[in-house]
C-alpha cells in the first residue's frame, strides 16, 4: 500500500500538479527538521529551477554536493542552473565531472555539446553529438545539434541530412522544416527550399521533382496535386 504520507510520494505528487511553490515551502519545512535531508535539499533546487530562480537553485545543489559529491541528480540540476544563467563555462566542468563517472551519460554529453555550441566551439560540440550517437543512433536530441553545429559551420548539407534523420524519428519537430528550408534557400535549391517548408523528407523530394517535370508543371503544383490525390484516397 502507498502511504501517501511519504515525503517523496508528496512531492512527486506536487512536482506532476506543476505546484512547485508548495514544493518549495514543503521542502523548506522538511530542512529546519534536518538541515541535512537530501530529499528535501534535491526537490527545493528543482522546485527554484521550475520557479526560475536559478542562483538560488544552485545554493541547495552545493548543499548536497558537499554531502554527497558525486550526487548526479544535483550535478544536472545545477546544470540546468547555470545553463539558464548563461555560464557555460562552469557547465562543461560538471560535464566533465559526471562524465568521469558515467562516460556513457547521453545526456551530460548533450549538455556539454550545447555549451559548446554557445561558445562557438562548433567542431568540439561535433564530438560529444558523435559520442552520444555511437551510444544511442535514435537520440534526438544529438541529432537534431548534430544539424545545428554543421549548419553554424557552412555545412548546410551534413545539417539537412542530420535534420531528416531527426524527422523520420520524430515527424512533430515543428523546427526542422523551417530550418531545412532555410539550409535549402541558402544552397540556392528553390524547390528543395519550398519542399522541405511542407515537411517533405528530403529522400522523397527527387520523386516530386521527377513528376513535375514529366507532367511539364511546377514543384509547387505538383505537391499540390499530389496532396489533393491524397486527401480524396483517405
Amino acid at each position: 500500500m502507498i502511504d501517501l504520507l511519504d515525503p517523496t510520494n508528496v512531492i512527486t505528487r506536487m512536482f506532476n500538479a506543476k505546484k512547485y511553490g508548495e514544493m518549495y515551502d514543503y521542502c523548506k519545512n522538511l530542512l529546519e527538521k534536518s538541515s541535512d535531508n537530501m530529499i528535501a535539499l534535491q526537490n527545493i533546487s528543482l522546485s527554484l529551477i521550475y520557479l526560475k530562480k536559478y542562483s538560488e537553485s544552485i545554493v541547495y545543489c552545493d548543499r548536497v554536493l558537499e554531502i554527497k559529491n558525486s550526487d548526479t541528480f544535483a550535478l544536472k540540476n545545477k546544470i540546468y542552473a547555470l545553463e539558464n544563467l548563461k555560464q557555460y563555462e562552469k557547465v562543461i566542468e560538471l560535464c566533465e565531472e559526471i562524465l568521469s563517472l558515467s562516460p556513457n551519460d547521453i545526456w551530460a554529453l548533450d549538455s556539454m555539446g550545447l555549451s559548446l555550441n554557445e561558445l562557438n566551439r562548433h567542431h568540439d560540440a561535433l564530438n560529444c553529438y558523435e559520442k552520444s550517437l555511437k551510444i544511442d543512433g535514435n537520440d534526438v536530441t544529438a541529432l537534431m545539434n548534430t544539424a545545428i553545429s554543421h549548419s553554424h559551420m557552412g555545412n548546410y548539407q551534413d545539417a539537412i541530412n542530420f535534420y531528416d534523420m531527426a524527422q523520420i524519428l520524430d515527424s512533430g519537430l515543428k523546427e526542422i522544416p523551417v530550418a531545412k528550408s532555410r539550409l535549402y534557400e541558402k544552397l540556392g535549391m528553390k524547390d528543395e527550399a519550398f519542399l522541405a517548408a511542407q515537411s517533405v523528407l528530403s529522400k522523397d523530394m527527387e520523386k516530386i521533382k521527377k513528376n513535375a517535370k514529366e507532367n511539364k508543371c511546377s514543384v509547387f503544383h505538383q505537391f499540390c496535386e499530389n496532396e489533393f490525390e491524397e486527401s480524396n484516397s483517405k
